[in-house]
C-alpha cells in the first residue's frame, strides 16, 4: 500500500499542480539571512538548546545550529526560530 502511495503522491503533484511540500509531506524550511528559520510540516520536537534545535521529519530529521536560539512560535506542524544561525543539515533515520 505504501508503494501504491508513493507512486500516486508525485502523480498528484505533477497533473494537478499540488504543491510537492504537501502532496510528499515534505518539510518546507524558509530563512531570512542568519536571523530566522521558519519551518513548516515537521512531525515533532526532538532536542532544542540556545545552540541546537532538531526536529522529526518524514524521513529524518532536521538540525539546526548557531547560537542565541530562541522558539518564538511553536505550533503542532510549524515552528520558528531566531538566533544566529550557522548550519541546517538534514539527517537520516538511524
Amino acid at each position: 500500500m505504501k508503494k501504491l502511495q508513493q507512486g500516486i503522491r508525485p502523480w498528484l503533484t505533477k497533473y494537478f499542480a499540488l504543491p510537492s511540500d504537501v502532496v510528499l509531506e515534505l518539510p518546507r524550511i524558509t530563512v531570512i539571512g542568519q536571523l530566522h528559520v521558519y519551518i513548516e510540516n515537521h512531525k515533532g520536537l526532538v532536542t532544542y538548546s540556545d545552540t541546537e534545535l532538531k526536529l522529526r521529519a518524514n524521513n529524518g530529521y532536521i538540525q539546526v545550529t548557531g547560537s542565541a536560539f530562541v522558539l518564538k512560535m511553536m505550533l503542532p506542524e510549524e515552528i520558528l526560530l531566531e538566533g544566529t544561525i550557522s548550519d541546517i543539515k538534514f539527517l537520516p533515520d538511524g
